[in-house]
């Protein structure tokens, strides 16, 4: 693809605005740990919500779902849209006492959840696996997919695609900080979505319109509900209900029960986590917290895909004989789109591969030196000092993923290895919060032995189906679910409870209320509580995923037809909205007395 020197003036100019806001925020980032790695604690819930949603957007996503839509149709896309019901959750569930906890990363919850060395295990041991092993693997098949986009679009060599992406993305992720990455990620979400629709109108032009794309989906699907129902099954005819041959039954019904509660996966989390939880404590309130999460969960599933969607149903008439299905995403913009929108386009691709990039190794960063550099190597350091490791960290995380970047040859496979490795952990994760029996140990179980049987599963599944069989990875998912959720509710039972002190410190300073702790509540003089998100928790949880999938579905039926439906599913979304926002009105904050978030120190209570 040849660019115009206009086009490359749009690309200069947007790496020129990413260096001059990494530049500004770079004093101010540089103050403090909680500067650098969550902005002061200070950020409104606009900003840091669609910090989230452009982390999401990487570089690799319009690939992935192109890959999807062009073997499966429309409905592949349940691989992922079956985690809306898990970041429900989070947003209802978890994401105010997340901000109530007061940390500075999700892992360091994991000492003031539990005591003893087992917790202080527990927080140094998953301070590690989750920056090195799999945050590698995250930047790793994302800057493969940012080397795809170089190599087939510039055509240079992958050498220099990586060299263009380091140079790009470390700039102001060294620099600044988490503050540069919320402004940046602000920039670059509002580029690229903006990019990624262009390209998809050009997709429909390209093709001679959206009736010309459906007939010509319909013959190479077989049928049009194949191509484009949203649902992986068809309902009626001889056979009643039936799956399509790309989704079996069991491998569907594991998406939609199983895979969406005890699968961890980054930024899906079961009970929040991760950069989803770093947002949120970097967020001013905890109001602010929860509608950034809010916002996340709606503009992630709802409004994002369909572009991409489009584009990738394109690339099936445009390019039908093409092997590498993902790579028809970047062939489809190289032969669309006209001078100026290539340069438009490639500084979305930048900005989408920048804002992902930019979170994952400040993220890693921060578990390597507040989880681990600072709490058990170098304690007594000065802030300075600390800010200073963090870049550093920072530069490392990066130079090592170039390594895993060259051994990730598919992008979706090691998507889907990722959530294997995450199985069965996800409802210790959910219940740590609402369940005084949780303890170290039982993380510390499901984390080893997800992993553990995971990785034999991984290896011994597969050869007993065909290839691309998806009740492969179904049985492999049921597997890992099945005996870490045994073995960590054995090993739950078989070890000590935490002590009263630890559970009263954490009950004061978290309040999750419900009857879960009723009893540390009783003791701790506040009596038998609710949940901390009301009685309204679950009411509210069904609404947000009314309201998402509503938005989802109705937003594809206004494009594809019938116009009609789509408008009574928006309109279904917008009751579902307006009940959350009701809801939201009718919450109190916690009884007066003793404060939130306030580290005060327990009385004596006996043991059970």
């Amino acid at each position: 693809m040849k660019l115009t020197p206009v086009d490359w003036a749009i690309v200069a100019s947007y790496f020129a605005l990413s260096t001059c806001v990494g530049l500004y925020f770079t004093r101010r980032g540089g103050a403090s740990l909680s500067e650098y790695f969550l902005s002061g604690r200070a950020a409104p819930w606009w900003l840091a919500g669609a910090s989230m949603v452009a982390t999401t957007f990487a570089a690799d996503t319009p690939l992935l779902v192109t890959g999807l839509v062009a073997t499966k149709g429309v409905a592949g896309n349940w691989l992922w849209w079956n985690f809306v019901m898990s970041g429900m959750l989070t947003v209802f569930f978890f994401a105010r006492l997340w901000r109530r906890a007061n940390v500075m990363t999700d892992v360091e919850f994991s000492e003031i959840r539990y005591g003893g060395r087992p917790a202080a295990f527990l927080r140094g041991f998953r301070a590690l696996y989750l920056a090195v092993p799999i945050n590698l693997i995250i930047i790793g098949w994302v800057t493969r997919a940012m080397i795809k986009i170089l190599t087939i679009s510039l055509d240079v060599s992958p050498v220099i695609a990586v060299g263009i992406c380091f140079v790009a993305t470390v700039c102001y992720a060294v620099a600044a900080g988490l503050w540069a990455v919320l402004w940046t990620d602000l920039v670059q979400f509002v580029i690229k979505m903006s990019a990624v629709i262009v390209l998809a109108v050009f997709a429909v032009r390209a093709v001679g319109g959206i009736d010309v794309m459906r007939a010509k989906l319909t013959a190479h699907f077989g049928s049009e509900t194949a191509a484009l129902s949203v649902m992986p099954v068809s309902v009626g005819g001889p056979h009643g209900l039936s799956a399509y041959a790309w989704m079996p039954l069991l491998a569907l019904c594991t998406f939609l029960f199983v895979q969406w509660w005890a699968a961890w996966y980054p930024g899906a989390e079961p009970g929040g986590g991760g950069y989803v939880a770093q947002r949120i404590f970097a967020a001013r309130s905890e109001r602010d917290g929860v509608l950034a999460t809010l916002f996340f969960q709606i503009a992630h599933y709802a409004l994002r895909p369909w572009p991409w969607i489009v584009t990738g149903l394109a690339t099936v008439i445009l390019y039908p004989t093409l092997q590498d299905k993902e790579s028809g995403y970047v062939h489809a913009f190289v032969d669309l789109l006209p001078t100026p929108w290539r340069g438009f386009m490639m500084a979305g691709f930048a900005a989408a591969y920048m804002s992902t990039i930019g979170t994952q190794l400040n993220w890693g960063a921060s578990y390597l030196v507040n989880d681990f550099y600072k709490r058990f190597l170098r304690p007594h350091e000065s802030e300075h000092h600390y800010v200073s490791v963090s870049r550093a960290a920072t530069i490392l995380l990066f130079l090592l993923s170039i390594i895993v970047a060259w051994q990730i040859s598919s992008i979706e496979q090691a998507w889907k290895f990722l959530i294997a490795l995450g199985a069965g952990t996800g409802l210790v994760y959910m219940l740590r919060w609402y369940w005084w029996r949780i303890n170290a140990w039982s993380e510390i179980s499901a984390m080893v032995v997800s992993l553990a049987v995971a990785i034999v599963a991984l290896q011994v599944v597969p050869h007993h189906f065909a290839a691309g069989d998806p009740n492969g990875d179904a049985v492999v998912m049921l597997v890992t679910v099945g005996l870490t959720t045994v073995v960590w509710l054995a090993v739950t039972f078989l070890t000590p409870a935490e002590s009263p002190a630890i559970l009263e410190s954490f009950y004061r300073r978290v309040r999750p209320g419900g009857p879960g702790w009723r009893r540390i509540a009783v003791r701790a003089g506040f009596g038998p509580e609710p949940i901390a998100a009301g009685r309204l928790a679950w009411a509210n949880w069904i609404a947000g995923i009314v309201a998402a999938y509503g938005t989802l579905f109705g937003i594809g039926k206004l494009i594809f037809g019938p116009v009609s439906t789509g408008i009574a599913m928006l309109a279904t979304a917008a009751v579902a909205f307006a009940w959350i926002a009701w809801s939201f009105g009718q919450e109190t904050p916690p009884a007066e007395g003793l404060a939130v978030g306030t580290a005060q120190t327990p009385a004596p209570i006996a043991a059970d």
